[in-house]
């Protein structure tokens, strides 16, 4: 049992504290926020993730993981410390760092003991050898103190699920020390580690993502393709995935990748080749094919309809993803203001992302238009003009084709999750538009 602190409470760190209390560890998550502080020990998670909060509950009260400001406390009686705070993307697509440097002065003004530092943050490739270095220079005691990376591949939505039952764990160290302390607190998870060097993990990371990107970015521009010579996609798809070379998953035709990790991740590792002069070219592509990917349903519509001035516009699905209030990248933050724009009246329904989503567009007139969240999908979708659905959602997927017919004034949808069977809505008679069929 190792004494571990975590830097950090989104995520990556919530998420990576919490299973580590699971298989035994004694945890302490700091943040330096006060209130969200208190609701985590009253059982109460920050962000919206399934299991989170019954493990939580369960490991405070057996005395494996506590939340806390005082960061010198923490750090200072730790046997290893994670850092999972945030690198958002700057305009130009670098990693900000600033948040681990902060984290790193810390602990260099804080520990007492020989410890280990571990990167759990998405950072750009060499990032871990300025850390290590930077906290040496801050130092205060004379402990050891190493740097490793162990980057995470956890699903917004399954992030729990994922880290106790992940394919693989990735360790890079760069001494037999560091290894050593990591392999011993990843043991009681009983899941393949593999060890490379600090410089190949954090590249495994960035390889990873952008390779699951351009692998969904691929697929959607097949996708526009088989609408205009009139393939399906998901047959497509059907008959790709029996490849074993291909496999089956995120082979799904859609409006686009999303969330906290791709969109980022491919600009930071775009970013890095131009600073090392070289051009990712397929990456690239991958990110301009999604930026286009977003809109198509918007554009479709534009050209089926006058204007959506005075429409009445369902929007079924706000987050990037089901199961997540995460609307980072989201379509739906792409859509919406043009709808607006144009004079839409915006009837939006999500179970979980109203909230968020209200703190970028509150309620009421926008822009030319106006947005209403709704409680249920009847609500949305009574005497509406037209229909985006942006986020499959299992409350959306259970909308069936006549409810359309009967509830809208005029039955015309624009799936972006190729939710529906096409024979079942013509049947239905909706007018129905989805992605690559």
């Amino acid at each position: 049992m190792y004494k571990i602190a975590i830097a950090g409470t989104g995520y990556v760190g919530l998420v990576a504290g919490v299973c580590f209390a699971e298989i035994g560890h004694k945890v302490t998550c700091v943040d330096i926020d006060e209130n969200k502080i208190n609701l985590m020990k009253q059982g109460i998670s920050p962000i919206y993730e399934a299991d989170l909060e019954n493990l939580m509950k369960k490991n405070y009260e057996a005395k494996r993981i506590d939340y806390t400001t005082d960061y010198e406390t923490a750090y200072k009686e730790a046997d290893a410390i994670f850092i999972g705070v945030g690198t958002p993307e700057e305009k130009d697509g670098s990693a900000n760092l600033v948040y681990i440097a902060q984290v790193a002065r810390q602990i260099a003004e804080s520990v007492e003991k020989d410890c280990l530092v571990v990167v759990k943050s998405t950072v750009p490739v060499g990032t871990n050898d300025k850390v290590e270095q930077f906290i040496k220079d801050f130092l205060i005691k004379k402990v050891k103190v190493e740097v490793a990376s162990n980057p995470e591949f956890l699903s917004q939505g399954s992030a729990v699920f994922d880290m106790l039952n992940s394919s693989r764990i990735i360790i890079g160290t760069n001494s037999k020390w560091a290894e050593n302390i990591l392999k011993k607190i990843y043991d009681p998870f009983n899941l393949p580690i593999v060890s490379v060097n600090r410089r190949s993990a954090e590249m495994i990371k960035y390889a990873s993502n952008n390779f699951l990107a351009l692998k969904i970015s691929y697929m959607n521009d097949i996708a526009n393709l088989c609408e205009l010579v009139g393939a399906d996609i998901e047959e497509v798809a059907k008959g790709m995935g029996y490849d074993e070379r291909i496999g089956k998953k995120f082979l799904n035709a859609g409006i686009g990748y999303g969330g906290s990790c791709f969109p980022k991740d491919t600009k930071a590792l775009d970013y890095l080749a131009k600073q090392n002069g070289y051009e990712l070219r397929t990456v690239k592509a991958a990110i301009d094919v999604n930026k286009d990917q977003k809109i198509i349903l918007y554009k479709k519509a534009l050209k089926r309809i006058i204007t959506f001035s005075g429409l009445k516009t369902a929007v079924l699905g706000l987050t990037f993803k089901p199961n997540t209030d995460d609307l980072r990248e989201a379509p739906s933050l792409e859509n919406i203001p043009l709808l607006l724009e144009h004079g839409a009246e915006v009837y939006a329904y999500d179970p979980v992302g109203e909230n968020n989503f209200k703190k970028r567009f509150p309620e009421g007139k926008n822009n030319k238009g106006c947005i209403n969240y709704v409680t249920n999908i009847k609500e949305a979708l009574l005497n509406s003009n037209i229909c985006f659905i942006f986020t499959e959602w299992d409350e959306i997927k259970a909308v069936k084709p006549e409810d359309y017919k009967n509830l809208m004034r005029t039955p015309l949808i624009y799936d972006g999750r190729n939710i529906y069977n096409i024979e079942d809505m013509k049947q239905s008679g909706v007018e129905y538009y989805s992605i690559g069929r």
